[in-house]
């Protein structure tokens, strides 16, 4: 059986998967500001996750995640990146 070269998808690019982005220190301070939380109350995401590498982010730093709604439009959500435990 002949294998064609396939192309690796960019998870990004993929319809279900909404839009994240890597919060600069000082939205991410002025984010948990306004939130009252601190970044480890925020819920975690693994930086092992294709996402989390897709995007370039770091342990410490905060995700933006833009969520498309039927009921809202949109919803922004936070995650918090985290080592990988095992």
């Amino acid at each position: 059986m002949l294998r064609s070269k396939s192309k690796k998808a960019d998870i990004l690019e993929h319809e279900w998967v909404p839009k994240h982005e890597v919060l600069s220190p000082e939205e991410a301070a002025e984010v948990l500001k306004e939130l009252g939380v601190k970044p480890i109350q925020l819920p975690w995401i693994k930086a092992s996750d294709p996402i989390v590498r897709a995007i370039g982010a770091r342990v410490g730093e905060v995700i933006k995640i833009h969520r498309r709604s039927h009921t809202s439009g949109e919803t922004i959500v936070y995650r918090y990146v985290v080592v990988d435990v095992e």
